[in-house]
């Protein structure tokens, strides 16, 4: 596995954005001995409707450290960047560049930028922005420039307007659906809290821990039943018919033009679940 190993990166805008959107195709390469790492680009300082600040900054922290655990992957690394005002500047750039130029990926896997959240969008934007950039020397010319354009890809969002997502790529999440369940449970302070209360739903949440992991799946697989339904045809590609037929649970992926360009052949080396 050493020769062929894999360096995927997956960029969000906050602490579990990368979980809830990619866990699942984490837990599988991390698996596989792929190297996997998750990078927030926000600390996530302004998720929360009775905490702020470095309080809940550090507390998504440790959420982040407890996902990864769980994932199996490298590293979960967390920008000290205010929740809410991340902006596609060129500082964020910069920061951006160095940070794949020394992670040298093969894959890196990003928010869309038509999206609800400001952060989602400009994390996409700041992506692409350096998709070139990160090939130039004299940006930044003490960090080594990357050997070759990584594969860019987009995580599924549902939003259609000015473009829908069109995957091109589906990943069967069955088989590792309760880990990523257990990430996404790591972040206490998002799924049982800030997030019922946004939502209205604060009331719904059991109290004692085993109670709200028992809650956990009514208010996710339905989100990721959806992704396989809307992707049936490229899980049928990927996986054959019977097995793609059957599948309930999906994570899917949408090749950025910007990036790398890949064809069937590299999109199942660098998905190598099929």
């Amino acid at each position: 596995m050493a020769n062929n190993a894999l360096r995927i990166l997956v960029v969000g805008a906050h602490p579990d954005d990368p979980d809830i959107n990619c866990g699942g195709a984490a837990v599988l390469w991390a698996a596989q001995g792929h190297t996997v790492k998750f990078l927030s680009l926000t600390n996530g300082d302004t998720g929360h409707h009775a905490i702020g600040g470095i309080e809940l900054a550090r507390r998504r922290y440790a959420e982040t450290q407890a996902s990864a655990r769980v994932a199996g992957i490298a590293e979960y690394q967390v920008i000290d960047q205010h929740c809410g005002e991340l902006e596609a500047t060129v500082a964020n750039r910069k920061n951006l560049i160095r940070i794949i130029r020394e992670f040298h990926p093969d894959l890196l896997v990003t928010n869309r930028t038509n999206d609800y959240h400001p952060d989602h969008r400009a994390a996409g934007l700041l992506v692409q922005d350096a998709s070139y950039i990160m090939t130039v020397p004299n940006m930044l010319a003490l960090t080594e420039i990357v050997e070759k354009t990584p594969v860019i890809c987009y995580m599924y969002d549902r939003f259609r307007k000015p473009c829908p997502f069109q995957a091109d790529v589906a990943v069967d999440t069955d088989g590792v659906l309760e880990r990523k369940l257990d990430m996404i449970d790591c972040h206490v302070s998002q799924v049982y809290e800030w997030l019922p209360f946004n939502q209205g739903v604060l009331g719904q949440v059991p109290a004692d821990p085993k109670g709200r992991r028992a809650w956990l799946p009514s208010q996710y697989i339905p989100r990721f039943e959806r992704v396989a339904s809307l992707c049936r045809d490229k899980l049928v590609d990927f996986y054959g018919e019977k097995r793609g037929a059957a599948v309930r649970s999906a994570e899917a992926f949408e090749v950025c033009e910007y990036g790398a360009q890949a064809d069937a052949a590299e999109l199942r080396r660098l998905f190598p679940f099929f």
